[in-house]
Formats: C-alpha cells, structure tokens, sequence
C-alpha cells in the first residue's frame, strides 16, 4: 500500500529540517526490500540513488529524459515503508557535459532536467547531485587492484590512458565550457530554487586537467571557488566527495573550513593512497590512506555541517559475488565504521 503522503511541499522537506550529521546508504541498482532492510538494520535513516549508464546491471531510475512525479513517489513510497527517507538523487538523468559540449538536443535536454527538478520539489525529495566528469562516471585504469587481505579497489594511472583518442567529436576549450555552465547554471538555479531543491556538484574523477580533449573544470580548489561564484544561489553547493579532494592532493580541512558546513550539500567518504596522476582506493582505516579520516569527521562538526555522510567506491570484500546488488559486505563495513567515527567526535565534543 502507497504511503500517506502530505499535499504540502514545504511541510514534505520539513522533515530533513534539524537533523544533525548523520551517516547515509545508497544504491546504483533498483532498491529490493532486501537491501532496504538492510539499510534498516544498520541504523541507517536515509538513502540516495546513483542512476547510472553502466552496462551490466539495471540503473535505479531511467536515463536519457526526465523522471516523472509518479516515478519518484513510487522508489520514495518503497523507501518510506521501510521506515527510511529519500535524501538525494546522485545524478541527472541527463550528464552535465552532454549539455555543456554544445549538444544539438541541448535545450530539449535542459527541459528534461528542469521538469526533474519541479517534481522533485513536488515529491518532498531535496537534493539532486550531478557529476563533474565525461562522460558519466568516474574514469579508472583497473578494478582490480589487491588492497588488504585480498580485498579489490579501483585504480588510477594517467600513464594507462590513451591521450589520443577523444571522448568527443573534437577538443575543447576549458573557456567555452566554462562559459556554457555558467549559462547552464543561470538557467536551472532558479528552476531549483522555486522548487525547493538543492544542487550538488560532484569533482572531476580523476581530477586531471582534461580526457580525451574535454578539459574537467571541477579538478583543484579554484576552479571550485570559481564554480561557487558564477551564479550564486543557496540551492547550490558541493557534493563534497572526500576521495576526488585526496586525489587532488588538496588539505581537506582548510577546504571544508573555506566552504562551510552550509555550502556542502552532502559528503562522499572515502580515501585513495596515492594523488593524480596516479593513485588506488583503499579502506578508510588503512594507515597509508592520505587523510586523517578522525580529523575530517571532527571538522565537518565543527563548520555546522548537517547532511548526510555515505560511503563511496567500498572495496569489493569478501561475500560480495554472493549479493546481487554487489559490495554490500564493503559497504556495510564502512557504514559501522562512519557511525564509530561519528560517535567519537560527538562524545569528544560534549
């Protein structure tokens, strides 16, 4: 039976009002009851949806046009009867540089997202990420990599890449593409503000300078700084993935703190050893990862900040051919951790 839900916008995105620092799960396939209730079972409250284009397995929303009202409410009605909430959909159904490189369906694409966006707002649902990468996902060299007892994690080596072959029809300029998100922003921010929703921009991974003749504008702390700045608006902020900053090879915390806890809309927490132009993911506790994960978790307290922490890129550990919704042992084991590393610096801080 669909779950009861209020006629009022305002009083659907109430509910994530006032809620304190808290650690999140998500899914890049569609939800089973399975999964959910094992969402439930870790203590988790809220979920977020990557939708995606990879080949393998079914996206946990459709691609390529916009998601109706109906479509939304039936994955949030699934996800409330299991007690939780959906927080945020990780992407767009259409890939940001599939608009910024002068695609000739642009306007048509923009419309797609702009409806997205307004029923969204309709559904009570207040944050959609979008990703600062052609075309639709981190790019990594190997998945494969042997990590602690075995475990495997993606990564990355500039010198793996073929830098003749382009992504596209032809190189770009970084001014073009900075020029056409700048018009991107202009148009959608305040579509999302009207509804009620909040942006997230995800960096460049990897952060190098550019792929296959697509400069990646989201790769350093100024080019971010400029992002922010382009067309300011309080429903746009960073969708602050830890792992990409480390392999910026950036000081997370000064980040953070220049930031603020009030322009970051939710945290990707992961580590990678290493920075570009080569690096490999790897378990947060791992010693000879590049950030103090204690120190991070003390200063998203401490600048306000108030969404939700999941985790991202887990290991593949051990069991997890065994589920079908995949690295969920990783998953599971980095959720428990988050909620130690929380509970630590709560207690530090009373």
């Amino acid at each position: 039976m669909p779950v009861q839900r209020s006629d009022s916008e305002a009083e659907s995105q109430d509910r994530f009002e006032d809620l304190s620092m808290r650690v999140a799960m998500g899914s890049y396939k569609p939800l089973t009851d399975d999964l959910l209730q094992l969402m439930k079972q870790l203590g988790v409250e809220d979920v977020l949806l990557t939708p995606h284009r990879h080949s393998g397995f079914d996206s946990a929303m459709p691609m390529g046009r916009a998601w109706t009202y109906d479509e939304i409410t039936s994955v949030q009605d699934r996800i409330e009867s299991h007690g939780l909430r959906l927080f945020a959909f990780e992407k767009m159904p259409i890939p940001l540089y599939e608009i910024l490189l002068g695609d000739e369906n642009r306007e048509e694409k923009t419309e797609a997202i702009k409806t997205t966006i307004r029923n969204l707002g309709r559904a009570g649902v207040p944050v959609l990420g979008y990703s600062g990468h052609p075309p639709d996902g981190a790019v990594r060299t190997s998945r494969t990599v042997e990590i602690r007892g075995g475990a495997e994690a993606s990564s990355f080596s500039d010198e793996d890449i073929d830098d003749e072959t382009l992504l596209y029809d032809r190189e770009y300029d970084e001014e073009e593409i900075w020029s056409a998100y700048e018009e991107y922003l202009s148009e959608i921010l305040p579509v999302a503000e009207e509804a009620g929703v909040t942006l997230g921009v995800h960096p460049s991974d990897p952060p190098v300078e550019e792929l296959g003749g697509v400069p990646l504008l989201f790769r350093n702390f100024e080019n971010f700084k400029r992002a922010m700045n382009l067309v300011p608006s309080d429903n746009h902020g960073l969708k602050f993935c830890l792992g990409c900053w480390s392999e910026m090879g950036e000081e997370i915390p000064d980040v953070l703190r220049h930031f603020g806890g009030e322009n970051i809309v939710y945290v990707h927490f992961r580590d990678v050893v290493g920075t570009v132009p080569e690096f490999h993911e790897t378990f947060l506790d791992d010693e000879a990862s590049n950030f103090d994960e204690f120190e991070v978790m003390e200063t998203l307290q401490d600048i306000g900040f108030s969404g939700v922490m999941t985790p991202d890129h887990v290991p593949a550990m051990e069991g997890d051919t065994d589920w079908e919704f995949g690295s969920v042992t990783g998953r599971t084991y980095t959720v428990g951790y988050l909620k130690g590393l929380l509970k630590g610096v709560q207690a530090q801080q009373r």
